[in-house]
This record gives structure tokens, sequence and C-alpha cells, in this order.
């Protein structure tokens, strides 16, 4: 176990250091921070004070190697556009990102799990052809599309839903959060939906590959030999076999669900995480832009390690050192 935190935490700084490279070089080669925050009318007076102070006149491995210094300090740069420490600007935003992510995956796998669990149980039915043909509509049709119909049935036909922001929050536990009102469950019903169409239409498909998979094994006619009930045989059985993939793959997808929420948080004008990088790229705020990749990196290492340790959990055969 210590070897195994030893060689994460060394891969953890590893990942870290390039990604950082990477993205630095990148958002210096998209173009001069300057052009877009100062007015057409500035002097080039005005333009090269305002160059300086925000340290852009230095070469790039200067101003790389100074971002590297204070990162290891946990400051990750100051907004050019908003005067605040960019971590805190991502950090007051990530509650409403994580309650959006937590909301769209707990559909997913809600739904998503008996419906795969029940269309591999019973394969060529009508109802498993209805919830296939249900799943490649969810992986086909495009992300923006969905939420903007869901809006114009829901918020605008029907008028039962709020189309946007983030409803009223109360406290659970010390925590604020839209899951204690209902204003704010109301509020967060369509992007949450809007979210989880695609990772529903994923559980549903890997769900029941894995039970099908599973259903012919030796160990599954044994049970049924031994006079076990079918749902016993299905829930203790079965699901606990096919529970390591599956977990594996939600795992993955959270990380996911959390990055590369901006189309929803924009179509739903949703104050997270998407909507606070949009800006900042519309407007090359590179502080901001920067502390959100590593940010995502860090949280997507995380992610990865819980689900490591899960794994091992579900399936004794995997060592945590590698070796099976």
């Amino acid at each position: 176990m210590v070897v195994f935190l030893l060689r994460r935490l060394m891969q953890t700084a590893g990942v870290l250091l390039a990604v950082s490279l990477v993205v630095f070089l990148g958002l210096y080669a998209i173009g001069n921070p300057a052009e877009i925050l100062l007015p057409d009318d500035a002097t080039a007076a005005e333009r090269e004070v305002a160059i300086r102070a925000l340290g852009l006149d230095r070469p790039i491995w200067v101003q790389y190697g100074v971002f590297l210094k204070n990162a290891l300090t946990g400051d990750l740069g100051t907004s050019f556009v908003y005067n605040t420490p960019s971590i805190e600007l991502i950090l007051q935003r990530f509650p409403a990102t994580l309650e959006l992510a937590i909301a769209a995956l707990l559909i997913a796998i809600v739904l998503g799990i008996p419906l795969g669990l029940y269309a591999g149980l019973k394969p060529g039915s009508r109802a498993d052809r209805t919830i296939v043909t249900g799943s490649i509509l969810g992986f086909s049709l495009p992300n923006f599309w969905q939420g903007l119909m869901l809006i114009l049935v829901f918020s605008i036909g029907l008028g039962w839903l709020p189309s946007s922001g983030r409803g009223e929050l109360g406290t659970i536990f010390g925590v604020r959060t839209s899951f204690a009102t209902w204003d704010g469950i109301s509020h967060l019903i369509l992007p949450a939906t809007n979210l989880a169409l695609f990772k529903l239409a994923l559980v549903i498909r890997l769900t029941r590959a894995q039970v099908r998979e599973t259903m012919p094994l030796d160990f599954v006619k044994f049970a049924r030999a031994k006079g076990l009930s079918p749902m016993r045989i299905v829930g203790l059985h079965v699901g606990k076999t096919i529970a390591a993939p599956i977990i594996t793959v939600i795992g993955m997808e959270l990380g996911s669900v959390i990055a590369f929420a901006v189309i929803t948080e924009s179509i739903f004008a949703w104050p997270g995480m998407g909507k606070l990088i949009i800006d900042s790229i519309n407007k090359l705020d590179r502080p901001v832009v920067a502390a959100y990749l590593l940010v995502i990196t860090f949280l997507f290492i995380m992610i990865n390690f819980v689900v490591d340790v899960l794994y091992t959990v579900l399936d004794p055969r995997v060592r945590l050192g590698g070796r099976t």
C-alpha cells in the first residue's frame, strides 16, 4: 500500500508538471491578453504599463518559472479580469458544478443500471429492443440540442420547470446546496437531465453487455442447480460480478461530467466552473484557464485513485501494487 501511494504521488507530480507546461505553452501561443483586456483607444504608454503590470513583458520561461514557484505554495495566479486569485474563483464555482455532476450521475445510475439489467436478462424481447433504441438516441443526439428541447418542452411548453440559473440554496449538514430546497431542486432537474442523458445511455449499454456475458457462466448455472431464486442469483452473484467494471466506468465518468459540463452550464446559465472557463477563454484570462485545467487534472487523478481502491475491494484478485 505504501509503495502504491508513493508511486501514485510521483505520477501525480509528473502529470501535473507536464499538464502545466503544455497549458502554459498553449496559452502563450494563443495570443497576448493585453490586446483583449485593453480598450481600443488605449495609448501605447498605457498598453506598455498594463503589459508590465501583468508580467507579460518577461520571457516565457521566466513567466513559467514564476508560475511553477507560486504553484508550489498553492498560488495559481491572479485573474487578469477579476483581480482575484484564480483558485479562489474556481473554488467559488466548484460546488455548483459538483452538485450538477452528482445529480446527473445519480440519474444515470438509478435509471441506467435497472434498465440495463432488465434488458440483459430479457435479450431480444420488445423491452430490450426499446431500451437499446432509447440508449442509441442518448448517444446520437447532440447534447446542446437535447438541452434546447428540454427547455422548449418542460419550461416554455408545459411551464413545469425553470430553464436557467441556480435556485434557492438550503443547508444540509452545514453544506449550502440546491438539494435542500424544492426551488433549488426544480432548477437542477433540467440541466442535470441534459448532462445525464449520454451517461444514462452508457450505463445501460455497459450493464446490459455485462449481464449478457455473465449469465451463461458456470457459477450462474451452478447457482440455478442449487435451487437459488432468480432474484438472489441476479442480485448477489451476477450483481457482484458486474459491479467492478460498472464502478470503474462510472468513476471515470464523474471526472468527465465535471470537466465537460461546459455546454450544459452555458445552455442553462448554470453558475459553475464551465461558464467561468468559457468567459475566461474568451478574455484570454490565462491564470484562470491554467488553474482550471490543473484542478481538473488533479481531480481526475484522485478519482482514478478512489476507483482503484474500490476495484480491489470488489475484486480481491486485484492488488494495488499491480500484481494479480
